[in-house]
């Protein structure tokens, strides 16, 4: 098949969009398929493009472990500040729609959303070439800005409500991350769509157990100390500022020999670093800032513990951060501060210790128990790993992604349905979309 995916984002960027998109397309190559990805220069999420490469308008074309990878030219902005993020996102839309165009026809068009506007260009590329259209929903939007009040605007988010119903009755198949998920866009759509859950996962190759690195638990003043590290995204629904009281408690009790790592960038690590030098905490939890992929196994391995929190909100307890996956496949305990399906996982896994979100005293008791654990404890149980293994291998995730595409090409895209729905003009009959072969212009 030629497939072509619009992302947002996509590696050197790190985040769990980058990665799901990445190790999803990249085993699709070495399945033999031809990958086309559309994304932006790298950003995320400080806005400033990454060293080595150019925001040039109107793209720029590389490859990257057998995918092609097309950089469009966009409005870069932080992840922070409604007016100028919204701008980034309608860029995205409207470059990727054109380069698209320029494309050579794919079997199928993947859109992953968020961002939402993502979702919108590969409804506008789908359509110009008449190929089938698998919209992938991994963050329920505009809920979600909504529950962390990054827009208030009650007009604003009832356009983008409707704007969100229009996309997902725009496209043939609806993958999602989760069966809640999965239940908001079932309620939100025609009964003819079909809603896949593909969840997220891990690479058990590239996360498995080591030892720590002794020279980044120095770098990072770990040496001799117990560290509870969070990874990924420092941003506005992730609460961490329960790290910072969790931290102030724990000084009181005198536990100097506990560190917090936040590891990452984004909207709220400034303001969390102000907050730690006021509540004196600043020794405690270190925030090293963004690092390269390629050293996040290092990372954990050099963790004792691993914190995955999200704030309170109903919203969010149908997520299941795709952190947790890597923390139990590398066998490290977790802290798990997200409710509902995510602290199922960890408790079926036997993974680590559940907290109620946002309750510093909790998490402060959870780490100061299992630092008064004994190692071997958590060494010793394989479990962990076993589980996603059998449950949220990479490979198997993305074998079955890749069922999905093939069966969705192979049914015309559903042609009936779309014909009822009258969401396209296409002929019926399940027509066998033309593959071109030639490269990207």
């Amino acid at each position: 098949m030629n497939i072509l995916f619009l992302t947002h984002y996509f590696p050197p960027e790190v985040n769990a969009p980058a990665t799901r998109t990445y190790e999803h397309c990249v085993r699709w190559a070495r399945a033999g398929h031809r990958i086309t990805v559309v994304t932006c220069v790298p950003n995320c999420p400080d806005g400033r493009v990454y060293p080595g490469y150019l925001n040039r308008f109107p793209y720029q074309v590389e490859w990257m472990d057998g995918l092609q990878v097309v950089r469009v030219w966009t409005y870069v902005a932080p992840n922070a500040g409604t007016f100028r993020r919204i701008t980034n996102y309608v860029s995205y839309m409207a470059s990727a729609s054109l380069v698209g165009l320029r494309l050579a026809r794919p079997d199928v068009v993947v859109a992953t959303s968020p961002q939402f506007f993502c979702g919108w260009a590969g409804v506008l590329v789908s359509r110009m070439k008449r190929a089938p259209l698998v919209l992938e929903i991994r963050d329920i939007w505009p809920e979600s800005i909504r529950a962390v009040g990054a827009i208030r605007s009650g007009i604003l988010l009832r356009m983008l409500e409707t704007l969100e119903r229009k996309l997902y009755c725009a496209a043939d198949h609806v993958v999602t991350v989760g069966d809640g998920y999965r239940r908001h866009i079932v309620g939100k759509i025609d009964k003819g769509i079909p809603v896949s859950v593909i969840p997220n996962g891990v690479d058990l190759e590239r996360f498995s157990p080591r030892d720590p690195d002794p020279e980044l638990r120095r770098q990072w003043g770990a040496e001799g100390k117990f560290v509870c590290s969070y990874v990924g995204t420092i941003g506005m629904a992730h609460g961490l500022e329960v790290v910072i009281e969790a931290a102030r408690l724990l000084r009181q009790k005198g536990r100097d020999d506990i560190r917090f790592w936040l590891v990452g960038d984004g909207a709220c690590r400034s303001q969390l670093a102000d907050m730690a030098r006021q509540a004196g905490v600043d020794e405690m939890v270190i925030l090293p800032g963004r690092q390269a992929k390629e050293r996040i196994p290092a990372v954990l391995a050099s963790s004792d513990a691993c914190l995955v929190h999200l704030r309170k909100c109903a919203l969010f307890e149908a997520v299941i951060p795709s952190k947790l996956f890597e923390m139990l496949a590398m066998v490290r305990p977790v802290i798990m501060g997200v409710p509902g399906p995510a602290r199922r996982i960890v408790l079926r896994a036997c993974g680590g210790l559940t907290i109620e979100s946002e309750s510093p005293e909790a998490l402060a008791v959870a780490v100061e128990s299992l630092a008064d654990c004994p190692e071997t404890t958590w060494q010793r149980n394989e479990w962990p790993r076993t589980y996603v293994a059998r449950h949220f291998s990479r490979d198997s995730l993305a074998a079955r992604y890749l069922d999905l595409l093939e069966s969705v090409t192979a049914h015309g895209a559903w042609p009936t349905e779309a014909i009822e729905r009258g969401k396209r003009g296409r002929m019926a009959g399940g027509a066998a979309w033309e593959t071109a072969g030639r490269r990207a212009a």
